[in-house]
């Protein structure tokens, strides 16, 4: 695998994962709050479920191509269970090196 391709594949999906939860939980509180539809986590919720299959995958990827310790990947892994975590996660690994990219001074 090319670790370019690696990395925009990790960028990517790491956002993704990150708006999915940002639909489930608005989703979430229309099902619950005002309790008016359940149509947000009907629709949200499976596609969450999908795009967090697929951070995990591609974050194990990532790990394997780009040479990540035990730490950085269970980090990386970690990542996924806190809203957003995932795109504070990508924020770090690119700022510290992970991504291939060097951090900027």
């Amino acid at each position: 695998m090319n670790p370019r391709t690696v990395v925009l594949a990790f960028r990517t999906v790491a956002v993704a994962e990150a708006l999915s939860w940002i639909g489930l939980l608005a989703g979430m509180y229309v099902k619950y709050v005002p309790e008016t539809s359940e149509l947000g986590v009907q629709v949200f919720g499976p596609i969450h479920g999908a795009v967090f299959v697929a951070y995990v995958v591609v974050s194990l990827a990532a790990a394997r191509v780009l040479g990540w310790s035990r730490g950085t990947t269970l980090l990386a892994l970690a990542a996924s269970i806190p809203p957003l975590g995932t795109v504070v996660f990508e924020r770090w690994a690119g700022r510290t090196g992970r991504l291939g990219v060097p951090a900027r001074t």
